[in-house]
């Protein structure tokens, strides 16, 4: 399945002032990196959002929010927010900000 190009519009607008985010293909999708590491991306019609161990169990508590497991080994840190729940571009940006706080910590690669 392709994935879905107007959230991956919607992700380059939500970070278009950041000059330290580059884009790639993988996993079927896009992803979008901050400084070499895996921020956020779009698989199929979900956003993918990194938010580290802690906030992405904080995540799953919300709706519209599961594990991000595509290959049948869920990956703790990350959360697909299926698309009900990312209705306006405000619930986006507050993704992406989430995932801002967090991978803006990691070191560059």
């Amino acid at each position: 399945m392709a994935y879905s190009k107007s959230l991956a519009d919607r992700i380059r607008w939500g970070l278009r002032s950041n000059r330290n985010v580059e884009e790639k293909k993988m996993f079927g999708g896009v992803g979008f990196l901050l400084n070499g590491n895996m921020l956020v991306g779009v698989w199929e019609s979900s956003l993918i959002v990194r938010l580290g161990p802690e906030q992405g169990t904080e995540a799953l508590k919300q709706s519209h929010v599961k594990e991000f497991d595509v290959t049948g080994r869920p990956m703790k840190g990350w959360v697909m927010v299926e698309p009900d729940g990312l209705d306006s571009d405000t619930e986006l940006a507050k993704w992406i900000e989430q995932a801002i706080q967090f991978v803006g910590m990691l070191p560059a690669k």
